[in-house]
């Protein structure tokens, strides 16, 4: 190691001996992943990080179904629309919706999720009577229905604002708007009706992603497996059709 002025600076052997360092580190890491899918292969934990407006709905009894099929393998799911570090372990497995994935990331792309504007039965009923006034919910839950509604109303003055898809949802039903929802909530609710069909503009991937050390973990692969098949027979509920 040599000696600048402004501190110290690797020499070139140095350099060499921190790549080994690093190739290493990583090779170890490969080692450990690899090892922890084939011990005990099905059993243990295993934990998935999802959305919670599906989690709690759609995506549910495919978790149910799993764990059912795989009784020694303890799934905890977490919600949450905030990025997970899958390097650090945070979660095993993500399930997003976006129409970009990270590319360090090895992915499926699992469905097409369609979104369209909601009212309930009764507002839009008092819509068509013009009795109400064509009101939309302000809503902050992402980026994506924050943009849309946007388009939708740009210089709408919102008088009730919600950060949660499901609080969102409750707030149509009680008629206090308009809002955009995935379909295969709206559809699946008997008071709500879709105050436009859903634009394809608005779609987006549904996916699942892991890091690319687990593409052995015997877990994360099974896992991968029933929720691909599962979720290509339902995908008329995600792009909002009828079966």
């Amino acid at each position: 190691m040599s000696v600048k002025k402004s501190g110290y600076q690797l020499t070139e052997a140095g350099i060499q001996l921190k790549q080994t360092a690093i190739t290493m580190e990583r090779e170890v890491l490969n080692v450990e992943a690899n090892l922890s899918g084939m011990q005990d292969e099905l059993t243990g934990e295993l934990k998935i990080s999802a959305i919670n407006n599906m989690a709690s709905s759609i995506l549910m009894p495919i978790f149910a179904s799993f764990s059912k099929k795989h009784p020694k393998i303890t799934l905890h799911l977490m919600v949450t629309n905030k990025n997970i570090s899958l390097a650090e372990r945070e979660a095993d497995v993500v399930i997003r919706l976006t129409n970009t994935p990270l590319e360090t990331l090895i992915g499926k792309r699992l469905a097409t999720v369609s979104s369209a504007p909601f009212a309930s039965r009764d507002y839009l009923e008092q819509l068509n009577q013009q009795t109400v006034e064509e009101t939309w919910l302000g809503v902050t839950c992402c980026g994506f229905h924050q943009s849309w509604t946007k388009q939708a109303q740009p210089q709408e003055q919102h008088n009730v604002y919600s950060d949660d898809t499901l609080l969102t949802k409750s707030a149509i039903i009680n008629g206090l708007g308009i809002a955009y929802l995935p379909c295969f909530m709206g559809d699946d609710e008997a008071l709500l009706q879709r105050f436009k069909q859903p634009d394809p503009s608005h779609d987006l991937g549904l996916w699942l992603l892991f890091h690319p050390d687990m593409k052995h973990n015997a877990k994360i692969l099974a896992f991968r497996r029933h929720f691909i098949q599962q979720t290509q027979m339902i995908s008329h509920r995600f792009e909002g059709r009828s079966a």
